[in-house]
């Protein structure tokens, strides 16, 4: 059976907060609260989690789970050949509304789908994210609806949607901007932007002029 905490009160965060890391430790799923819509999360390094989160939303392994993190300083253990303008993009919107498209590093023994070597990751900007991530490390985490389902701004959107299938419910109230993220792939030369979402085009071009629109 589920089980959902009030972030809003001290007591229940932070008890909130040790009954998901310990969810996630075990390899069960927690839906967080972020500074875009609500999300769904798991163990990065547990292919079992990742698996399950895969099939709670109903999605296949062609459509794999970003990662987010606490601290942008994770993503030297994951990423390779990141480039200085994907730098240049975290130092000017993390914490924050924009997902990177980066190659991972070849020895990390993890299975978020059909990545094709590399990984869509993001750092939040909301605390009890945060807190939650800089305890469990990084964490699989995608919207948290059913795939084809309305993004949740709210804990209860996302409950309504998913269910028992979720250990933990970290209620943090509604969603600031209920946007997704927008998602830029850094693997090339030259950033590529293959989402438009809570960054705006026009946003990125103040800091990679150079920014290319996806097909």
């Amino acid at each position: 059976m589920s089980r959902r905490y009030d972030c809003a009160d001290p007591s229940d965060r932070a008890t909130g907060l040790r009954e998901a890391a310990s969810a996630v430790r075990r390899g069960e799923l927690v839906v967080l609260p972020t500074d875009t819509v609500y999300g769904l999360g798991a163990d990065a390094f547990s292919p079992e989690a990742v698996r399950d989160l895969l099939t709670a939303k109903g999605r296949g392994r062609a459509m794999p789970s970003p990662v987010l993190v606490g601290s942008p300083t994770t993503l030297h253990g994951l990423v390779t050949d990141f480039s200085e303008s994907a730098w240049e993009l975290v130092d000017a919107f993390w914490p924050g509304g924009l997902t990177l498209v980066a190659r991972h590093q070849p020895s990390l023994r993890w299975d978020l789908g059909d990545t094709r070597g590399t990984v869509a990751v993001r750092m939040p900007l909301h605390p009890v994210a945060i807190e939650l991530l800089n305890t469990t490390g990084p964490m699989a985490v995608s919207s948290a609806n059913l795939t084809g389902g309305p993004s949740p701004a709210t804990c209860d959107e996302a409950e309504s949607q998913l269910g028992d299938s979720v250990s933990v419910y970290l209620d943090g109230g509604r969603a600031e901007h209920a946007v997704p993220s927008s998602i830029v792939d850094v693997t090339g030369k030259i950033p590529v932007l293959l989402r438009a979402g809570a960054v705006s085009e026009a946003q990125l071009r103040e800091v990679v002029p150079d920014l290319e629109a996806g097909s």
